[in-house]
């Protein structure tokens, strides 16, 4: 994960500070690109634990097409907590829940989850039902045919930035679009990511995307290879600081290895009982807090 590592350093050698839409603050960059090759193991970070179950928790979610976080609150996944709380503060049926008790009320009461634990047209939606003016497109499963039918087609893209609906979700995608290459029986993937939240969200991105080629080479029966993460806006928020120049004291360890169940042929029908993660040994997680 050295490409990781060299892109947080360069982030601090030399970012720009810049303001931001939450008022932390950060350390910013412009234009970064790492590229993982799978060969050499599965790009999970090691110099912190990272909560694998967690990332593919949510890369089911985005599969299934699902906006409310119930399914992610039900399964111990926080990612997406934050923002649909903050909302709820702000509504006259606030009452000074905690953040626990609201997340206890997204998991139990399915009304309450229905009004409150919706994000909107996020991710999910545009995935699997992208609403163009005269039809919706599922450009997941239609991406996937395409792979099959026409590979060296250039036009393998799934993209998540609707304009007209970006001010109807809680947070526009910031991992955006992601296009995928087919050379002599391999599958590469590339990802835009116009927003990269260095520290916190990009070892999540990496892994997760990461995933999502294992999963489309093996029902597209490829072998995958690389994963591309291109980055617009790279940033460390302020109050990561601390944590960042800790992770890069830490050495590297080697890589774990992720395998996929074989018999899964569709994407749809993948579980969190279908990947097993061998040979992660991370160092201890480091705590850093979520910019909203």
């Amino acid at each position: 994960m050295k490409q990781y590592h060299q892109f947080l350093q360069n982030i601090l050698d030399h970012g720009t500070p810049k303001t931001d839409r939450t008022g932390t603050g950060t350390r910013s960059i412009f234009g970064a690109q790492m590229r993982y090759d799978l060969a050499d193991g599965f790009p999970l970070l090691t110099t912190k634990k990272t909560h694998f179950k967690s990332i593919i928790h949510e890369l089911l979610w985005f599969i299934e097409g699902s906006t409310n976080i119930q399914p992610l609150v039900k399964n111990g996944v926080r990612i997406w907590n934050e923002w649909p709380y903050q909302s709820f503060q702000q509504s006259a049926d606030y009452a000074g829940e905690t953040m626990q008790e609201f997340v206890e009320k997204i998991k139990t009461d399915d009304a309450f989850a229905a009004q409150y634990g919706e994000l909107g047209p996020v991710y999910g939606k545009q995935w699997r039902a992208f609403e163009g003016r005269e039809k919706t497109v599922d450009q997941l499963l239609d991406v996937i045919e395409a792979i099959k039918h026409t590979p060296d087609s250039r036009r393998l893209i799934v993209n998540a930035w609707n304009p007209p609906l970006i001010d109807q979700m809680a947070l526009p995608p910031c991992h955006m679009m992601f296009q995928f290459y087919v050379s002599e029986g391999k599958l590469s993937l590339q990802m835009y990511q116009r927003s990269a939240d260095a520290f916190l969200g990009v070892p999540f991105n990496i892994a997760s995307y990461s995933a999502l080629l294992m999963m489309v080479a093996q029902v597209t029966h490829l072998t995958p290879d690389t994963f591309i993460h291109t980055i617009g806006d790279g940033h460390i928020y302020n109050d990561h600081m601390e944590a960042v120049h800790t992770l890069l004291t830490r050495e590297s360890r080697p890589l774990p290895t992720l395998a996929l169940n074989p018999a899964i042929a569709d994407i749809r029908d993948f579980t969190m009982a279908d990947f097993t993660l061998e040979n992660y040994d991370p160092h201890p997680a480091i705590k850093a807090k979520v910019s909203v």
